[in-house]
């Protein structure tokens, strides 16, 4: 690099006897998967950035419902050895632990799903394989998110 004090026309890289300048241009890395042409225009919505922020928020929140649930179930409930389901059966006959525990699940099952979208994403290179695999993960999703909500309203405590 030179040592004049004049604007730099050209950068060189640390640790590197390459300079990028007017006469010798950084080459152009193009997007993992550009748009094409059979790409229709009215797929771009702000879907990601719906994702990124609900991944933020939800995590925020599920923070909170878990380590609340720690608390009260570990700390002062008396620990694990009291779970049975002599103890679910009470927790789940008042409508607060019941909407606590199925907004957990809910967060918990949407979030994870939302992560494992991102990765599928990013890491499978196929269109093909990228559709089966969210379309298993968002069958897995929907499945436990139904099957844990009946279980959370249908439960009866008098079941013999």
């Amino acid at each position: 690099m030179s040592t004049d004090t004049s604007p730099v026309d050209a950068v060189e890289l640390t640790g590197s006897s390459v300079t990028y300048g007017p006469d010798n241009p950084a080459p152009v890395i193009e997007p993992p998967r550009a748009r094409t042409k059979r790409t229709p225009r009215a797929t771009r919505t702000n879907f990601e950035l719906y994702g990124w922020l609900f991944m933020r928020l939800s995590g925020v929140v599920l923070v909170v419902l878990v380590l609340g649930h720690l608390l009260i179930q570990l700390v002062l409930d008396g620990g694990v050895t009291k779970v049975g389901f002599a103890f679910v059966a009470g927790r789940w006959a008042s409508p607060f632990w019941q909407g606590w525990d199925l907004v957990m699940l809910w967060l918990a099952m949407l979030h994870g799903g939302n992560g494992l979208r991102t990765v599928i994403n990013d890491y499978a290179e196929q269109a093909n394989t990228r559709f089966w695999l969210k379309t298993l993960l968002f069958t897995a999703v929907a499945f436990t998110i139904v099957l844990g909500s009946l279980v959370i309203f249908t439960f009866d405590p008098n079941i013999r």
